[in-house]
């Protein structure tokens, strides 16, 4: 986007460029005296001093030359700029879209807290250099559930908790009563895990228990939870390791299991005799993609293996390292570390954070406490009770995206305050209307809650936004500079640039009465010729003399001259001085140069014609032409400007600038 701006005042206004797009803040001065006065606008002292030292340090002694220049160039924006608005380009459906959306971008910042989301950033770095291994217990709850319902599940778990306090084993407990199925398999056992690998709540609750402790009940949009922790270590990063493996299927008998065990416990044996780990991934693992690659797996972190392969791998310390046969659901297995990357820096990896947060629960986090902020600002103030009526008006059609803000139109009263605004049942009504459930049934008391939820937060926030450009001056002159921007570059396309690509005659006239501007100095119409070798060079200075007299062209040369093999190239050209070396260190006269070495080729040139300096044609200089065909045009348009609009400088406030 900045990139589009950047041309809009062209190669000699590059100053200009500067000041009408970089976000940073704007110190604003105490002096408002009028500075300029363009098409009836007043431009203080302040205001172009904010802009000015944009493109300059605060401490720099100011030139007065530069500072008038910087005058000049400031005064014919704002010409621009007035007769964009006159011309109405501030009015059409286009700029409207294209500044409101950059408007929101410029907003997001403002209507989120900004100590949370740092606060997020670091909390999310220090958990990802921690990995945790813990169990759990859940006791489910509906998606839509009714009060009634959540209360019944969190008596459960509570009843489960203290069982687990009271000295019953929690393996044991998750296997009778843990509503994840998991659980009668592994006992709740999670096994090692880290951040943003577990839904936000329940990682919370995981980091923030100590080892060997029981957390209080977690809720998350699954239901109830209770975590042991029972390990914490620092983070294995990321790791590649090797393995050997012996599969053992689900169900299989236990005598093939004991054969199993024997033939891994052979490779473990193998390997503490002193062979090489690849070779006994050949003779023993049966894992078939991986013996080819030496039991190379590829690299992985914390979660992402199960448990005890996890565990295993995350113990070993050194590369060649491997550990004792271990088990899981799939097999036996030896592991061998091969190399290990520790967590990066935080700055490394601080955009990769980010990221994750905003596709997290956790990216909620800085919006609903920016909203308490305001609530308290603005003094909330709500009467709860009006939502009640909405359980009855709004029925089943909701869910299907049929139901009408006409069916709550006997509801009036207000809902809740921010200031002096009210937000009444009315404005309720629209905004469940515009928000059709995505759902084909549901609970209308738990869609309600939630819409009314969404509702006071988003209203806060447009609330908020509303009045940024009271609240914070360097807000409102950053959003200015983009509505000035956009009409700028829309109308000097218009004027300017699209109109110089357009206008051939225009073009060509300009050309044509500025030719002298675009000349050729004294150049050269040669041939250089590139030869295998002196024997060569010497054949080839006979054909091409030959050909002089003939008629020979390139290629008729350069046939006649390979036929056993590229011994020949030729290039051709008009030359300046400093084009090429070769023809640099030649007399620049018509004839034959003598032979000189270039790498391990011979080379000589034949010089046609010295061309005496001359213009150039349009086609020869058209992207010079262009560009000065520009200025002039920009240059005509501001004089047009001048004579329309009226501007003033104030003499007196301008010599205060120092």
């Amino acid at each position: 986007m900045f990139n589009k701006f950047k041309s809009i005042f062209g190669a000699n206004l590059s100053c200009v460029c500067m000041f009408l797009f970089l976000q940073s803040s704007i110190a604003f001065s105490q002096d408002d005296a009028a500075l300029l006065t363009v098409a009836g606008e007043d431009i203080s002292k302040a205001e172009f001093l904010a802009v000015f030292h944009k493109n300059s340090r605060k401490d720099k002694v100011i030139d007065p030359k530069s500072l008038d220049e910087y005058v000049e160039l400031y005064i014919n924006f704002k010409l621009k700029v007035a007769e964009a608005k006159e011309l109405g380009l501030d009015t059409t459906k286009a700029f409207i879209t294209e500044l409101a959306g950059y408007r929101k971008q410029l907003a997001a910042p403002y209507l989120k807290d900004k100590e949370v989301n740092e606060a997020l950033l670091k909390e999310a770095y220090d958990r990802k250099l921690k990995d945790v291994r813990a169990s759990h217990i859940l006791i489910k709850v509906k998606a839509e559930p009714e009060p009634s319902d959540t209360l019944l599940a969190y008596r459960k778990i509570m009843k489960i908790r203290k069982r687990i306090l009271k000295g019953e084993k929690f393996d044991e407990v998750a296997k009778l009563v843990s509503e994840d199925s998991s659980a009668k398999d592994n006992g709740g056992d999670l096994g090692y895990f880290s951040v943003f690998q577990m839904i936000y709540p329940f990682e919370s609750a995981a980091y923030t228990t100590e080892p060997g402790n029981l957390s209080k009940p977690v809720r998350t949009r699954y239901g109830y939870h209770i975590i042991k922790v029972t390990d914490k270590r620092d983070a294995i990063g990321e790791i590649r390791v090797a393995h050997i493996m012996v599969i053992t299927k689900k169900g299989i008998k236990p005598e093939v299991i004991a054969q199993k065990k024997t033939k891994i416990d052979e490779a473990f044996a193998k390997l503490t005799s002193g062979e090489k780990f690849e070779t006994v991934v050949t003779q023993y693992s049966e894992d078939k993609k991986t013996v080819k690659k030496g039991g190379e797996l590829p690299w992985f972190s914390t979660g992402k293996m199960v448990g005890a392969f996890d565990e295993a791998a995350g113990a070993l310390k050194n590369k060649g390292d491997y550990s004792s046969v271990i088990q899981t659901e799939y097999g036996f297995h030896i592991i061998q570390l091969l190399d290990r990357k520790p967590v990066p820096e935080f700055d490394d990896i601080k955009l990769e954070l980010k990221s994750k947060i905003s596709k997290d629960s956790r990216s909620n986090k800085p919006t609903e406490v920016f909203v308490q902020k305001l609530k308290k600002e603005y003094k909330f103030k709500e009467t709860i009770r009006e939502k009640y009526d909405f359980y009855r008006v709004v029925d089943d059609s909701y869910f299907r995206g049929q139901w009408k803000a006409d069916k709550a139109k006997a509801l009036k009263s207000t809902m809740f305050t921010l200031a002096d605004t009210k937000f009444t049942q009315g404005d309720f009504a629209a905004y469940i209307e515009q928000h059709p459930s995505k759902k084909r049934k549901g609970s209308i008391k738990t869609a309600i809650n939630q819409l009314y939820k969404n509702f006071v937060q988003e209203s806060c926030i447009a609330f908020e936004d509303g009045r940024l450009e009271s609240k914070y001056p360097e807000f409102k002159a950053l959003v200015q500079e983009y509505n000035d921007g956009i009409l700028l570059f829309e109308l000097t396309d218009q004027k300017v640039w699209s109109k110089a690509i357009k206008d051939t005659t225009g073009l060509r006239i300009f050309h044509e009465n500025n030719e002298n501007n675009y000349m050729w100095e004294q150049r050269v119409n040669a041939s250089i010729y590139t030869c295998a070798d002196e024997a060569t060079a010497k054949k080839v200075r006979k054909t091409v003399k030959k050909g002089l007299k003939k008629g020979y062209t390139k290629e008729d040369i350069l046939k006649l001259s390979n036929t056993d093999g590229d011994v020949l190239t030729i290039e051709e050209d008009k030359y300046l001085k400093g084009d090429n070396d070769l023809i640099d260190k030649v007399t620049w006269v018509v004839g034959f140069s003598e032979n000189q070495k270039a790498e391990e080729s011979t080379v000589f040139t034949y010089v046609r014609e010295v061309l005496k300096p001359m213009a150039k044609t349009l086609r020869e200089a058209k992207g010079l032409v262009t560009a000065d065909y520009q200025t002039y045009l920009e240059k005509e348009w501001i004089e047009v400007l001048k004579k329309k609009f009226k501007y003033s400088v104030n003499k007196e406030v301008l010599a205060t600038i120092k």
